[in-house]
């Protein structure tokens, strides 16, 4: 049996009839930049999360970015992030021109909110909780620290959406969210795109000028901007796509479910954390990262067995080669961690065979490596 990490042919063939028309659409009209269709898009997704205001920009890393030139991130201002995300977490907030803080983590793979009092000092202006693997932040902590200390909150939803703390979805927390479009996540373009959700009225008016090169109108800017815009194709694209991610979502918590009830029926101590959802959240499994010793061998025998995984992310952040100068701070769980974690297949399309196939896998090569420790 064969399971792929990924089903993006799959997922497209499943929309393309609808897809293809919605591009014919905007072939026929000629609005391709900030027309109707990413105004829909807009709208759309501002009733789906419950948020005032949308804007649609061309990646998640451009919406952090953006949020950060926003509210005027400069040269002596540090932004508090976890180290175990993507690139874009912390690279967005140099680009922007300030410091990334890096911090520590739980056993969840989320931003340890009792550490973020120690990483505050006079020049912090943000913070950046990142809803990794799409399981949401204790965000009633987060902002509360904020408040106490004054600081913004800028959520980074690249792999959350759909995700809910206490009931209210990600993205709504803090003074804006950013989510990604990526082919790969579970809402998404075929290609870059990303938006900004906020319900603050003086932010999306900066934001929209920003975006849109500084304009605030045709012909004058008051401000600097950038050329970050949702095209209309990608936004017709994500448009067929919002109808579905209700069961899209269902579907991945479904399987999450089912490897969390194998995994944790092999009793096995060498996987050291199955994640399944905690009082208050609410999971949608943008990836399933489990933690297991002997991680590279467990990899390649899944491999040659059929069975494709990822890692996510093998290097922390604060040990990349551009983060030199803080490769010297020890973040004890996020280095840990990059050693155990592996993601297993978690898509929409997967079988309840193919996930059994993949649990009974990973039982045979632990069973092997009892066997050869006894020897």
């Amino acid at each position: 049996m064969k399971v792929e990490y990924l089903a993006l042919k799959a997922e497209n063939l499943q929309y393309r009839e609808e897809i293809i028309d919605r591009i014919n659409q905007v072939l026929d009209t000629s609005l391709f930049i900030l027309g109707p269709e990413t105004e829909e898009f807009e709208n759309n997704i501002s009733s789906m999360l419950n948020v005032t205001h949308v804007i649609g920009v061309n990646s998640c890393t451009d919406a952090l970015f953006l949020a950060l030139k926003a509210i005027d991130i400069k040269e002596s201002d540090e932004v508090i992030v976890p180290a175990n995300s993507f690139l874009s977490s912390a690279t967005s907030i140099t680009n922007a021109g300030g410091k990334p803080v890096f911090i520590d983590i739980k056993d969840n793979y989320l931003i340890d909110e009792g550490l973020i009092e120690k990483k505050v000092t006079k020049r912090t202006k943000a913070i950046i909780p990142v809803h990794l693997t799409g399981k949401p932040c204790n965000m009633d902590r987060i902002c509360s620290m904020a408040k106490k200390y004054d600081l913004h909150v800028i959520e980074d939803c690249a792999q959350a959406v759909m995700a809910k703390w206490k009931g209210k979805y990600v993205g709504t927390y803090g003074l804006c969210g950013c989510f990604s479009l990526h082919p790969l996540k579970n809402l998404s373009a075929c290609g870059d795109g990303g938006f900004i959700t906020t319900n603050d009225e003086t932010l999306y008016n900066r934001l929209l000028q920003i975006r849109n090169i500084g304009l605030k109108n045709r012909n004058e800017s008051d401000i600097i901007g950038f050329n970050s815009r949702l095209d209309s194709l990608q936004a017709a694209i994500v448009n067929v796509k919002l109808k579905y991610i209700d069961e899209i979502t269902h579907k991945r918590r479904q399987n999450a479910n089912l490897y969390y009830k194998l995994l944790s029926k092999l009793n096995c101590k060498s996987i050291k954390y199955i994640p399944q959802d905690a009082d208050d959240e609410f999971s949608v499994f943008h990836t399933f990262v489990i933690r297991a010793e002997n991680r590279d061998e467990l990899a390649e025998f899944l491999k040659e067995e059929g069975v494709e995984t990822k890692i996510h992310y093998p290097i922390p952040i604060h040990k990349q080669n551009c983060y030199s100068s803080a490769g010297a701070q020890v973040l004890s769980n996020v280095e840990e961690q990059a050693r155990e974690i592996i993601s297993l297949p978690i898509h929409q399309f997967l079988t309840r065979q193919q996930i059994e196939f993949v649990c009974q896998k990973i039982e045979m090569f632990y069973k092997q490596k009892a066997v050869t420790y006894k020897k």
